[in-house]
């Protein structure tokens, strides 16, 4: 059996989270668990500011596009390709192009493997930018942003600040 990778597929706008579903009741259907494993339309959470309100909510990262984790063959293609509200795979022509480990990575995905060597209370130091030899204990991990979060104080008050895992050192 080939191996599995990752696919684009373009959509109509909007019909993402529809053509997720139909490729998922297809698979089902069809018994294609084996060759077609993730349907993932990726999301962001964002903090919206309406009427002076702040409320948090889910945004498409690539609105008209849904990712597929699949074995490409003749089967998987022709189901993919004929889901209702599907354009086309993303590549030259006819022809899918998948996706490298790196761009996958760069999206969150796989990144499970990645090994900080931070921990929740260590004491680092700030190596750049504004907060520049600034020493804190860091308050919690984002590892999809590669972030720490750290409490400096401003203006005698102990306030968060999100720092790049490039930005800190453990003391």
């Amino acid at each position: 059996m080939s191996e599995a990778n990752w696919y684009v597929v373009h959509t109509y706008s909007g019909y993402e989270n529809k053509v997720k579903v139909d490729i998922e009741k297809t698979i089902e259907n069809r018994n294609l668990q084996d060759q077609i494993l993730e349907v993932s339309v990726p999301m962001q959470s964002v903090v919206e500011i309406k009427n002076g309100v702040e409320k948090a909510a889910d945004k498409k990262m690539f609105p008209g596009y849904v990712l597929l984790h699949m074995v490409m063959n003749d089967d998987t293609w022709y189901v993919v390709r004929n889901t209702r509200g599907v354009t086309g795979f993303v590549g030259p022509g006819s022809k899918p192009v998948p996706l490298t480990e790196e761009e996958m990575a760069s999206l969150g995905f796989g990144a499970a493997g990645i090994v900080t060597g931070f921990e929740v209370g260590d004491t680092v130091v700030v190596t750049s930018g504004a907060w520049k030899d600034t020493v804190g204990a860091i308050k919690s991990i984002n590892e999809s942003k590669k972030a720490v979060t750290i409490n400096v104080e401003m203006f005698g008050r102990e306030t968060p600040v999100e720092l790049a895992f490039t930005e800190v050192k453990k003391m």
